[in-house]
């Protein structure tokens, strides 16, 4: 080529050229600000000007331009708060991630008439048999679910690592403190867990098989299985969603529209099918209702994605913000099913500026099977109607494993986290730190294989033996993961006894449980029993007392053997044998009014069988906690005392029966319920007989009747009835950030007492009273949830009628604190 020509064709090739070397470009996303997920189809443009995009399906943007039309790039999107980026002049590339916060609800504008809005609910509601992933007869998923804890506002934290002894934990604090969000935050805590579920309709069988648990220090199995999926569905097309315990009125509700305003804002194409965007919003403040939208299939009217949004107003403590997130997929059949969710939990028990915490669960599912009999030929291995197996195994899986198992990569904050818990538990400080932790909120520590407290124990008094000290030895988990002891020693200084306890406990099996125990006591006892469970918030053993009453005291030496074995079905059986002696102390029937030096004293075989279906559990080595049952609670069980063995002077067969259960009655509240009847055969001390449950103190008893003093009535022949209906907000609803609950509550006994046993307990100076079938009955209401923690129950005492002998008072005000969302 002519060297002219070159020169020619250079020239004119660096004029051409020179727009791509000043071409700006920006790229990004839009997503919501808490829930952190895209925003589809959201409007960009320049301010000032017609040039602008929308977000595609993910939420994400680009623009390629010689120049910027505008300085300003204004992000809208209905329901949510403008949101304006500035742009640099002198920057030609930019990457940029935009979060949209929610509007409040009257900032929300309505592009379309609400008839169109109802007009599509209809149709939802209406496909919502075709749509609902529970009309197949099985089907089945590999599971992956992802849990982040975040701490937030940890300026206090910050100061106390700074201490010489903790500075290697504040140096770890500092380097994975992310700021992204605007305000710092200490990703804390990650787990993982991958599985196989099968759900299987007539008969429902239900089946999660945990293949792999990434808990990171956490070993508890009990704890891996709350990890899986059975226990975590979030069903969008029923008309109650349950968040936190509390039920909330689904915007797919049957009565969606007496509830939730509706609109729609928009239509889009994806891969040529058509999508409408729904609106819902509350109707009246105070009601327990979502915010949101959601993504509308047109034909099927099936949801491809929903949107989900609480505030601090919603009804659950100590929550700050919760969106939840649903997305559906398509099968090769057009059906729709769940592919992904999403929950975001702003918790915050002291307010949003002080320490608090950032819950994020991530679920995704894989391998989606329907209507298939491999699903039935493997829910055929469950021995009773739900189960959930820890594969062998499941928590020792390498780091390399999950790089290509998990159906989303870790993101580098999640990196970090796993890399930050391994360091942190390895080190002696954050070890003793966890120790002083635990001890401070349980008053036990150990020493080796030995635990010791508890502290909250070590002191206390009362009228009988004065100033009290006692101490505990018991050995961990360390010792033997089967087999455990435990023993204490107590001393009253007024009445100059020693007490004690001491316990051997053996558990061979852990699921389903069985254990053996063989226990001897010699301490002072309350002499009554309560119909369930003593409740658990009764803290204040120093309470406030109710005045003019005696004191009482008894003391209970009891030797006993103990066999606990429970059924995959849910039966329970536990058989007893024990030795009892009781000395009445102060204020009491004396042991000599019944013809005996000091001791009443019985030798008593029991057997108790429970039958508590899908009964949920938290376990740790030996114990456990109850999280309840989805169905009634059933208990019966029988004791008969025999004369003649042990120094028993007594023959006598006892009865007892109770069902009961907690029901959430959506939209009104829930109902909390038991009913208990018993029966004694023979002639006995009072010790031996039915005392019904009094309390004499200003603390609210849940299982108590709290205008009856104790010892105030014996029967041999009760019945009775427990029952609590909290109706949410109630009237309190129109001032929603109180938080304040209303409840109502009754308790009826009806009792009567033999003439025989009426003789023998029945003295000058005893002070005991029978029903003689007749009904004691008392009705309450009251406020729950001020400012919490804190519960007041007003208490009336209507029956019996005569009650002019009857002591304490027709009204009581009673106080309790309550821990609950």
């Amino acid at each position: 080529m002519n060297p002219i020509w070159k020169i020619v064709f250079l020239f004119f090739l660096a004029l051409n050229c020179t727009p791509l070397f000043s071409q700006k470009t920006i790229r990004g996303q839009v997503k919501d600000a808490h829930s952190e997920e895209g925003i589809p189809f959201a409007t960009i443009t320049f301010k000032g000007t017609h040039t602008g995009i929308i977000t595609d399906s993910a939420g994400s943007f680009a623009f390629q331009m010689h120049h910027w039309p505008s300085d300003t790039l204004e992000i809208t999107y209905v329901g949510y708060v403008p949101y304006y980026l500035p742009l640099p002049i002198d920057q030609n590339e930019m990457e940029v991630l935009i979060p949209l916060e929610r509007a409040t609800t009257d900032a929300v504008v309505v592009k379309a008439k609400i008839d169109k809005g109802i007009w599509l609910w209809k149709k939802i509601v209406a496909h919502k048999p075709q749509n609902n992933r529970y009309k197949f007869d099985n089907f089945s998923y590999q599971l992956y679910n992802k849990l982040e804890i975040d701490l937030k506002n940890f300026n206090s934290l910050e100061k106390l690592t700074r201490l010489k002894p903790l500075r290697p934990i504040n140096e770890l604090i500092a380097k994975n403190t992310d700021t992204s969000e605007g305000i710092k935050i200490l990703p804390t805590y990650l787990t993982e867990a991958l599985s196989h579920y099968y759900y299987q309709k007539k008969p429902l069988r239900r089946r999660e098989e945990i293949i792999a648990a990434n808990t990171n220090g956490i070993k508890n199995e009990s704890m891996v299985k709350y990890l899986g999926g059975m226990d975590q569905v979030f069903n969008i097309y029923n008309n109650f969603i349950n968040v936190f315990n509390k039920s909330f009125v689904s915007p797919l509700s049957d009565n969606g529209d007496f509830y939730y305003k509706y609109s729609v804002t928009d239509t889009q194409y994806i891969g040529n099918e058509r999508f409408y965007r729904l609106v819902f919003q509350p109707r009246r403040k105070g009601t327990n209702t979502f915010e949101g939208d959601c993504w509308v299939h047109f034909g099927t009217y099936a949801i491809q994605k929903i949107n989900l949004a609480l505030d601090k107003n919603a009804d659950i403590n100590f929550m700050e913000r919760f969106s939840y997130v649903q997305e559906f997929t398509k099968l090769a059949d057009s059906n729709w099913f769940i592919s992904r969710e999403k929950m975001i939990v702003d918790f915050a028990p002291m307010g949003n500026k002080t320490v608090g915490l950032i819950g994020r669960k991530t679920t995704t599912y894989r391998n989606i099977v329907v209507n298939d009999s491999s699903v039935v030929a493997k829910l055929r291995e469950n021995k009773v109607q739900e189960e959930i197996i820890t594969l062998p195994g499941a928590q020792d899986k390498h780091r390399s494993y999950w790089d290509t198992t998990r159906h989303e990569a870790l993101t580098k904050t999640e990196q970090g986290i796993i890399n930050m818990i391994d360091t942190i538990l390895n080190t002696p400080v954050y070890q003793r730190f966890t120790k002083q932790v635990i001890f401070l909120g349980s008053g036990y520590f150990d020493v080796g294989n030995v635990r010791l407290g508890s502290a909250y124990n070590w002191f206390s008094a009362n009228q009988h033996e004065g100033f009290r000290m006692r101490f505990d030895v018991a050995s961990n988990k360390h010792f033997n993961t089967k087999f455990m002891y435990h023993t204490y020693l107590a001393y009253g200084f007024r009445d100059k006894k020693l007490k004690g306890m001491g316990e051997l406990f053996y558990l061979p099996r852990k699921h389903p449980r069985q254990y053996w125990s063989l226990a001897y006591k010699n301490d002072l006892d309350f002499g009554q029993k309560y119909y369930g469970e003593i409740s658990s918030d009764n803290i204040f053993s120093f309470a406030v007392r109710k005045p003019n009453i005696p004191v009482k005291f008894i003391n209970l030496e009891e030797g006993s053997f103990e066999f606990f074995n429970e059924f995959p079905s849910g039966l329970s059986v536990r058989a007893t044998a024990a030795n009892k002696a009781y000395t009445p102390l102060s204020n009491l029937l004396p042991a000599d009014s019944f013809g005996v030096s000091k001791r009443l004293v019985s030798t008593e075989f029991s057997i108790r069988l429970r039958y508590a279906f899908a009964e949920k559990f938290i376990e740790t080595t030996f114990y456990r906690a109850s999280l309840g049952s989805p169905y009634p609670i059933v208990e019966a069980s029988f004791t008969k005392g025999v004369s003649g063995i042990l120094r028993s002077g007594y023959n006598y067969s006892k009865l007892l029966f109770s069902v009961s259960d907690y029901m959430k009655v959506p939209p009104v509240g829930t109902i909390n319920y038991q009913v208990y009847a018993g029966r004694t055969f023979g002639t006995v001390p009072y010790t031996f007989l039915d005392v019904a449950p009094g309390n004499e103190l200003y603390y609210y008893n849940k299982y108590a009747f709290n205008t009856m003093i104790r010892y105030q009535y014996i029967h041999d022949r009760f019945a009775g009835l427990n029952y609590e209906y909290n109706i949410g907000n109630g009237i309190f609803k129109l001032i929603p950030k109180l938080k304040f609950r209303q409840f109502y509550t009754v308790k009826a006994l009806w009792g009567s007492l033999s003439d025989a046993n009426k003789a023998l307990n029945f003295k000058d100076n005893a002070n005991f009273q029978s029903l003689d079938g007749k009904t004691y009955l008392e009705l309450g209401t009251g406020v729950d949830n001020i400012l919490r923690v804190l519960r007041v129950d007003f208490i009336w005492r209507v029956l019996p009628k005569d009650q002019t002998t009857l002591p304490g008072s027709k009204f009581g005000v009673f106080g309790s604190v309550r821990i609950d969302f």
